[in-house]
């Protein structure tokens, strides 16, 4: 599967490379205030909109599903047409969202801009992973390293940011904080223009693919949001469907939207798994986390921001060790055992209800989630077709995205019926399947 000889030219100074990974570590590093940055100013969404705690996760859940389809969507039309496209027709839907968002009436508006709005930044993600896997292999670990550590101050930043912008000007601004990715664009399309395979997008695979997802994040959490029996029968029937569709359009097409020969490589499957451990781990402790400093430890969302900032800086060093390990077994060591502090954080949140372990719980998160990034870009790059890597990426961040929907989901789903801390102690089991998976990846790629 790996054709890195058809790679563009190489960037001819390492100044270049590492220009390269800032510029597109920009162009992503917006899209993670949709998650860290929104979950600081969840509370204050609650009450505004007065929404339930169930219905107030979904500002997470839809962000993290559409983010997801957009970045496999958009990674596919940049894979066909161009990236340029794809970064242009995103920056369009992605203001939609955000001015969705910044006039919705009420809570089921406001998840409606949300998937709008993530969705445009599904294209910037999509676009900034496929710009880095293309480079060419001698420069791929530079950028790759600078990427990777803008990502990671741009997760440093979030929680501050979504403090700042929530306590001193209004929650509405912070939910769009991920448009700042339009400053960005310009930066990017000259290295975006190269023309696509021209391979059809394979719409009715992509349907089948949303259809699946949604369905099964709204079964999680049929309990929490009191949906009647036969909505429950509906979404059972849609899902079942819709897998059914799918699985029938990966066997019967070549074009298919989930290429066979990608559901079959080792190396994403492994990394899928990682990547969904990790995504929902932090889902759910962006969920809980500032709801239980904000209400049971009286601490401002300004404060939240504030506590969240240090620990998160400490991610941005990591993230760019990692891509400087990423040419061997060290950076898939090191995302495990990022992992498994997450989880004993995540334990000792629940036992103790400590702030102290709930900064650290939530900081680890965003560790995981930049190193995450790094390191699976890195693999994949080296393993796919130029032609393919836009798409295999952004297929592989949709299993990102969609398992942190799960883990915001579930979290919600359970905070009818326990409390917040609690609930820590149980999504610990995703950042803990995460460390065991990233421990094994290195091994496997060689």
């Amino acid at each position: 599967m790996t054709t890195d000889h058809a790679a563009p030219p190489a960037l001819r100074s390492s100044t270049g490379a590492r220009s390269a990974g800032l510029r597109y570590g920009a162009l992503f590093g917006p899209s993670v205030f949709g998650v860290t940055a929104a979950g600081v100013a969840l509370p204050d969404v609650a009450t505004a909109l007065h929404a339930t705690p169930s219905a107030a996760a979904w500002v997470l859940t839809a962000h993290a599903l559409a983010l997801g389809v957009g970045t496999a969507l958009f990674g596919r039309l940049a894979d066909s047409r161009s990236i340029r496209s794809a970064l242009l027709l995103g920056s369009l839907v992605l203001a939609t969202g955000t001015i969705v968002c910044l006039t919705a009436p009420n809570i089921g508006a406001l998840v409606a801009g949300r998937f709008i709005l993530a969705t445009g930044s599904g294209a910037m993600t999509s676009g900034a992973l496929a710009l880095s896997a293309s480079s060419a292999p001698e420069e791929r670990s530079k950028i790759l390293s600078g990427f990777g550590a803008t990502i990671a101050v741009f997760s440093a930043g979030a929680t501050l940011a979504g403090g700042v912008f929530t306590h001193w000007l209004t929650w509405r601004l912070t939910l769009v904080l991920p448009a700042l990715s339009l400053l960005a664009v310009p930066l990017c399309l000259r290295a975006a223009a190269r023309p696509g395979s021209g391979r059809p997008l394979d719409l009715t695979g992509a349907a089948m693919l949303t259809l699946t997802a949604m369905s099964f994040l709204l079964l999680i959490q049929t309990y929490a949001l009191g949906l009647p029996v036969a909505a429950v029968i509906g979404l059972a029937v849609t899902l079942t469907l819709s897998i059914g569709g799918l699985i029938w359009r990966v066997r019967s097409s070549e074009n298919s939207f989930v290429p066979r020969s990608l559901l079959s490589d080792r190396v994403f499957r492994r990394a899928a798994v990682t990547g969904i451990g990790v995504y929902a781990g932090l889902f759910a402790a962006m969920y809980a986390v500032p709801q239980i400093l904000v209400r049971e430890h009286h601490w401002t969302v300004l404060a939240v921001g504030a506590g969240l900032l240090p620990g998160a800086v400490v991610g941005a060093v990591l993230s760019r060790t990692a891509g400087r390990l990423t040419g061997g077994y060290g950076a898939s060591r090191l995302l495990s055992g990022i992992a498994a502090a997450m989880v004993v954080a995540l334990v000792t949140s629940a036992a103790t209800t400590n702030a102290a372990s709930l900064v650290i719980a939530a900081s680890l998160g965003f560790a995981a989630f930049a190193v995450t990034q790094v390191i699976t870009t890195a693999l994949m790059s080296a393993r796919i077709d130029p032609a393919r890597r836009g798409g295999a990426l952004g297929l592989l961040n949709l299993t990102f995205f969609v398992g942190g929907g799960v883990g915001s989901a579930i979290a919600g789903a359970l905070v009818k019926s326990m409390n917040l801390t609690e609930i820590l102690g149980i999504v610990a089991a995703f950042p803990l399947v995460a460390a065991l998976a990233a421990l094994t990846l290195g091994k496997l790629n060689r």
